[in-house]
């Protein structure tokens, strides 16, 4: 099966500093991939490439099996940190990305208002984003993201600013969701319990310039948090994804 998207030895530079040193990885449609390293490695520069914010160096890119070329307005991205315009409604907010693809304002209010409850939004349509919690302010910035229906989201570190209490209610809220609608999602992060309980595989990258040491199948049932044996066997992953990042030289290889 061709995969949904694919990159071949891509990589990057800035000026004599060497960011990405081929990275080849893949994500099948209706799968949910997290990219995992160090701070530093490049994760969120993969994004920029895919994104069209700067160029690769090399490599290739294919989107549904063709160069990704001109064809960056296929992914919908989330940033780390929400990006919410202060000044305007939540509901004008999430209708901000179709309102740049130029939808009327009222059509794309129309489009979005429905899914406000499934969201946790519902009744906060007119606050502004000072009024919202930080987990609130993120469902509304992923609700801005899907609803511009893409082919594939981007997820770079959305959870990062949030409280651990916070950030582990918006993981198992987005795992819900994701199980429901099952987004072709690509996310970058550097917490490992987060790609474990979240991914269905991780690709984990060096420190930079970021190489690929191993690519790590989560083949653990969902929901993860099913009992105490997936527990344990997520625990076991974690341990061993995070063995791969103190120790890459001593393990790399061993999981591909």
């Amino acid at each position: 099966m061709t995969p949904k998207l694919d990159l071949q030895g891509v990589r990057k530079a800035f000026d004599a500093t060497k960011v990405l040193d081929g990275i080849s990885l893949s994500v099948r449609e209706g799968e949910f991939v997290s990219i995992l390293g160090p701070s530093g490695a490049g994760k969120s520069t993969i994004f920029q490439i895919l994104t069209g914010g700067i160029e690769a160096d090399g490599g290739a890119i294919r989107l549904d099996g063709e160069p990704l070329m001109s064809r960056q307005d296929r992914f919908a991205f989330m940033p780390q940190r929400d990006a919410l315009m202060p000044w305007r409604r939540i509901i004008d907010n999430t209708t901000l990305g179709l309102e740049v693809q130029g939808v009327p304002r009222r059509a794309a209010r129309d489009k979005v208002r429905p899914l406000f409850a499934e969201f946790g939004l519902a009744g906060f349509e007119d606050h502004y984003p000072a009024q919202l919690s930080g987990g609130m302010r993120q469902r509304a910035a992923l609700l801005r993201t899907v609803v511009q229906e893409r082919d594939m989201l981007l997820l770079d570190e959305p959870f990062g600013a949030l409280d651990a209490l916070t950030r582990m209610g918006m993981q198992r809220w987005l795992e819900a969701m994701w199980k429901r609608h099952r987004w072709t999602t690509l996310l970058v992060t550097h917490d490992v319990r987060e790609a474990v309980f979240l991914s269905d595989r991780i690709y984990v990258l060096s420190a930079r310039p970021a190489r690929v040491l191993h690519e790590v199948p989560v083949p653990l049932p969902r929901p993860r948090d099913a009992g105490a044996e997936g527990l344990r066997q997520a625990s076991a992953i974690e341990a061993a994804v995070l063995e791969s990042l103190l120790n890459p030289e001593a393990t790399e290889g061993s999981n591909r």
